[in-house]
């Protein structure tokens, strides 16, 4: 299929000629490529197998964030037609910037970009939270509690770490809020960032009805500080979130809430790392990256045991 993949875009686009077709590395449930259609710059995301979530609905949420003026890539097609291009896609406008988080905490040239994003990503948070269900067809609202307690049961591997977290998050649970649509991995890693701060936020493929405060929290995960000792996006502090997610519009916030859901994201990704471990291991999906993230299980303990130093 790959062989082909250029003349099969190019008569997806309707274009005279695609070139400059490369593989870029990275993602674990889309395998994403760049590539010219009539020089013209654009992305292609394809669904990996063994990934059975419905790519429609992300469509529609991208397509809906978009519209409600979310920064993101707009999607030129997509289609969850496998026979076009081997699997579901979606080929979006090439939107410039970085995402390597490293480079994003680290490098000079992103040095104003560090001091813009609190508030920028704040803003975008505010934004997807007030999007209407009802423009995504066929969003589901799911407990995570249950959902991963469900994930690792069905795994059948013991890790009592993960264990006490299930029972201090039960017996510290916060009162149910409003639910709002909620983008589920929205982190550094995700989001693409120029010298100006935040361009776009990518990866809405676990977009699903739930607290909005769950977004907020899996953004302070220590994981994706990637180093920094800054919990927000490992560029901010968290009263510097709250502040501007209330300044442009968001529901008031309990920092004791936001960390509870710091702690579930904690807990969720370690879970998640066995999950794609799982999916090498098992040869759906065979890859050195999905293996790798396996290893990262124990980062996750580790991390759980800091956050409830302090809280038990």
């Amino acid at each position: 299929m790959d062989d082909d993949l250029g003349a099969r875009l190019a008569a997806v686009l309707g274009a005279a000629r695609v070139t400059s077709l490369t593989h870029l590395s990275g993602g674990a449930s889309r395998e994403t490529w760049r590539f010219e259609a009539d020089d013209r710059p654009l992305i292609l995301q394809r669904q990996r197998a063994g990934d059975e979530r419905d790519l429609a609905v992300e469509i529609a949420a991208l397509r809906a964030g978009h519209a409600a003026g979310v920064p993101t890539a707009s999607i030129v097609t997509a289609s969850t037609d496998p026979t076009e291009l081997g699997a579901p896609y979606m080929i979006l406008q090439h939107v410039d910037g970085e995402t390597t988080p490293r480079k994003i905490l680290r490098d000079a040239e992103f040095s104003g970009a560090r001091v813009a994003l609190p508030a920028q990503l704040a803003s975008a948070l505010v934004g997807i939270h007030s999007l209407d269900p009802a423009a995504i067809p066929g969003i589901v609202d799911v407990d995570q509690i249950d959902r991963y307690r469900e994930v690792l049961d069905t795994v059948g591997e013991a890790h009592p770490t993960f264990e006490l977290a299930f029972k201090w998050l039960a017996e510290n649970r916060p009162p149910p809020s409003a639910r709002t649509v909620v983008h589920g991995d929205f982190r550094l890693g995700n989001v693409i960032v120029g010298g100006d701060g935040l361009r776009a936020v990518l990866d809405w493929e676990l977009v699903h009805l739930g607290d909005p405060m769950e977004d907020l929290g899996w953004m302070c995960v220590k994981a994706w500080r990637f180093g920094s000792p800054l919990p927000v996006a490992g560029v901010g502090e968290y009263e510097r979130l709250f502040d501007a997610y209330e300044a442009a519009g968001g529901a008031a916030i309990d920092g004791d809430v936001v960390r509870w859901w710091e702690v579930l994201g904690t807990l969720k990704w370690g879970i998640m790392c066995i999950m794609q471990a799982n999916a090498h291991l098992s040869g759906v999906a065979r890859s050195h990256e999905l293996a790798a993230i396996g290893r990262r299980v124990c980062e996750n303990e580790h991390d759980l045991f800091l956050a409830l130093q302090d809280r038990w």
